[in-house]
């Protein structure tokens, strides 16, 4: 049977055995400190709602921004606001961060306020749950001369390890499908389909017999590759348009994608007044004891994710916040879970060992696999030489940094690396220009 895809991509280990299929376990700790970045989103960071000494509970808000692309943050647990403070993030990075000590009565605030339901998915704190962390509330404001016909659920979930999407479909179908209700509601002329990969079986069938009540709704089995869950890539699939270049959107070819957790979120907000409090996260790797997928409220610790896994059968090697092929590499497991967490994986030397860089010897494999059909060995060498226009000029910047061209590389060239230098380079450069143009 020939599924939907993409031109390019490629096919890593999945890897999903270790947690697919496990029922998502609750875990709700009685104490500890939990930890609220105030950037945990795309946009202006949240400025705080609360103070040193103040009580809070369950779902209370306790950062925002008047800025529009922005996304309130809320408390997963009641306690204590014992510091603002600045704290190490997944990313490595230090970030502003409300710390709250948990007192384990999980006490729950007044539900949010019924609004219009843009105003309310804003005002629930809803970003995009598979890492991207783009306000909701802002996709869902197209500008007016751009009609939207698809709203696509990306529920591929590509990325090796990451059954978190795929779990939650076999437990909450009717509220992902009542979620994108929802939204169709918001944009009468679009129909909704839910995209997800053929390696999924179960939850395609379950989404399809839930999905089969609402006739403006289908779900598209897909083709298993890498990424096939990125936007563009998903778009081409399943609508058979072409996302222009950056700084293209979806909506420019009438499109909005929703990840399978946000979709849930929506429904929770909508129809149950609830905030964005809590995440579903895969903890995995070959080096956990026992991997599983588990609900977790917002600010706990990694370490706590971990030990409720059993804790390490080995010491890792490599800590990744998210997938293999685009997560983070983390440097310590003392840092919290934040919106976008959608994976904790520890990996052994096995897994993550990393071939030392060899001469490129332009076999084109990279050519072959890269989604944006761009040309990444030649985008390396003008990085590596500098040559930040050249970079820019052949495209450098619509690069996704999925990681095909490095996976597919038998030189092991460190491309994505290379490439995040580059765009680094040309938007630094794009600034001085600003800022020298200002002043003229």
């Amino acid at each position: 049977m020939n599924l939907p895809t993409f031109l390019g991509g490629v096919h890593p280990p999945e890897c999903k055995e270790l947690s697919e299929g496990k029922a998502i376990e609750n875990l709700m700790p009685s104490s500890g400190e939990f930890i609220y970045p105030l950037s945990q989103h795309i946009g202006a960071p949240c400025s705080p709602l609360v103070k040193k000494g103040d009580r809070v509970l369950v779902g209370q808000k306790i950062a925002d921004s008047e800025a529009f692309v922005s996304a309130p943050i809320f408390s997963g647990v009641s306690g204590t606001v014992k510091e603002i403070a600045l704290k190490m993030t997944v990313a490595g990075n230090f970030d502003t961060c409300i710390v709250i000590t948990n007192d384990g009565m999980y006490e729950k605030a007044e539900p949010l306020e019924k609004s219009d339901p843009v105003k309310m998915i804003r005002s629930a704190g809803i970003v995009g749950l598979g890492g991207a962390c783009f306000p909701t509330h802002v996709k869902l404001s197209p500008p007016k001369d751009k009609p939207i016909d698809f709203i696509i659920v990306n529920a591929a979930e590509c990325e090796p390890f990451l059954t978190c999407d795929d779990n939650l479909m076999r437990a909450c179908p009717d509220e992902i499908i009542k979620g994108l209700e929802k939204v169709l509601e918001i944009f009468p002329n679009a129909k909704g389909v839910i995209g997800i990969e053929s390696n999924k079986p179960e939850a395609i069938k379950i989404m399809t017999e839930h999905a089969k009540n609402s006739p403006k709704i289908s779900v598209q089995p897909l083709k298993v590759k890498y990424p096939q869950g990125a936007e563009k890539m998903l778009i081409k699939a399943i609508t058979g348009r072409e996302v222009p270049l950056v700084p293209a959107l979806p909506a420019d070819v009438g499109c909005i994608v929703l990840n399978t957790a946000t979709t849930y979120q929506i429904y929770l907000a909508l129809e149950k007044n609830l905030p964005l409090t809590e995440k579903i996260v895969t903890v995995s790797g070959d080096a956990v004891a026992s991997p599983k997928n588990l609900r977790v409220p917002l600010g706990i610790s990694v370490k706590e994710l971990i030990d409720a896994c059993g804790g390490f059968v080995n010491d890792p090697v490599k800590l990744i916040a998210g997938g293999p092929m685009m997560g983070l590499a983390m440097r310590s497991v003392d840092v919290p879970v934040v919106k976008g967490t959608s994976g904790i994986l520890a990996l052994s030397k096995k897994l993550a060992y990393l071939s030392e860089e060899s001469s490129c010897i332009r076999c084109g494999k990279c050519v072959e696999a890269c989604p944006m059909h761009l040309e990444p060995t030649f985008l390396d060498h003008a990085v590596r030489l500098r040559d930040y226009e050249t970079f820019e000029a052949h495209g450098g910047m619509n690069c996704i940094e999925c990681g095909s061209c490095a996976f597919a590389c038998p030189a092991s060239r460190h491309l994505v690396q290379s490439y995040k230098n580059g765009k680094a380079a040309v938007n630094e450069a794009r600034k001085n220009k600003a800022k020298a143009e200002a002043k003229k």
